[in-house]
């Protein structure tokens, strides 16, 4: 867990490093904290009513102990068990086997499951997946993901903002060598949306780990994964593939891949998060 937390830390300092080294080569401290200001504006309403606005995307009906005593009584009793408060449970009429968490914070969160997720896992399977989302609110995730978009968005910002404006300050002056500021305009807004990945694929690590802990059962994450994986590959959600920004947030994004295409998504591969399950699992048997 401290371990991901420290990357996590290194990948967002790494992310701001870059913001100060584009804004030195383009726009200087004022053309800096422009960027700044327009990329936090942006993701400070998304912070606030981001959990609305996905929920609402995905057509997301809330449920209750009566409506879905199954899903709702776990949720309830995973909650009590992690020291949260109770979050609202949503229903998503889909297919496809996925769950997310959602909210800026444990008082305000909400999670939700889609009804392939619900008929393809045993009740223990959609125990673990559920307390997975619920390591999510309890680690603040959404509010991890806001900074690193707040920062990678600046930093797009930033090198638009070169381009437009030739990469002068207020005064008319070059904003440093020419050279390395065009390069910066191109590559900046692809090295920060890699890290903004990094730290995404990170806290899933983390999110894992931590709903293992809550269910106490990480082989049963572990095989959730696995059929979650399978199920999902053949089976795409149009709202994910319209809206890519909402992939990261559920517990499998079937277009993840290894090599290359690995460094451009935002989950981990799932072998590896299934082989580190069962590492915990093993620790915890012994």
């Amino acid at each position: 867990m401290f371990g991901n937390w420290l990357k996590t830390t290194i990948l967002l300092a790494g992310i701001l490093a870059l913001f100060g080294a584009v804004g030195a080569a383009i726009g200087g401290t004022q053309g800096m904290i422009l960027a700044l200001v327009l990329g936090g504006a942006m993701n400070f309403f998304a912070y606030w009513f981001s959990d609305k606005m996905v929920l609402k995307m995905y057509n997301a009906h809330q449920v209750d102990e009566t409506s879905s005593p199954y899903l709702y009584g776990m949720v309830k009793e995973l909650a009590g068990k992690a020291g949260l408060p109770m979050p609202r449970v949503y229903l998503i009429d889909e297919a496809q086997p996925n769950a997310f968490a959602t909210g800026r914070n444990p008082e305000n969160a909400a999670v939700a499951a889609t009804t392939g997720i619900l008929q393809l896992l045993s009740q223990r399977e959609l125990r673990g997946v559920m307390a997975h989302e619920l390591a999510h609110v309890r680690h603040r995730d959404i509010l991890v993901s806001t900074i690193s978009a707040t920062i990678a968005g600046a930093i797009s910002t930033l090198a638009q903002f070169g381009m437009f404006f030739g990469g002068q300050n207020r005064e008319g002056e070059g904003g440093g060598n020419p050279v390395f500021a065009i390069l910066a305009m191109i590559f900046a807004p692809i090295a920060a949306m890699l890290i903004q990945f990094a730290i995404s694929r990170t806290r899933e690590f983390g999110a894992d780990a931590g709903g293992a802990d809550i269910s106490g059962d990480p082989e049963a994450l572990a095989a959730a994964l696995a059929k979650i994986d399978r199920a999902a590959r053949g089976l795409p959600m149009e709202p994910a593939e319209a809206h890519p920004a909402t992939a990261q947030m559920m517990i499998i994004n079937p277009l993840s891949g290894g090599g290359l295409r690995g460094l451009f998504s935002t989950h981990p591969a799932t072998e590896e998060r299934i082989a580190r399950l069962r590492e915990i699992a093993m620790v915890g048997a012994r």
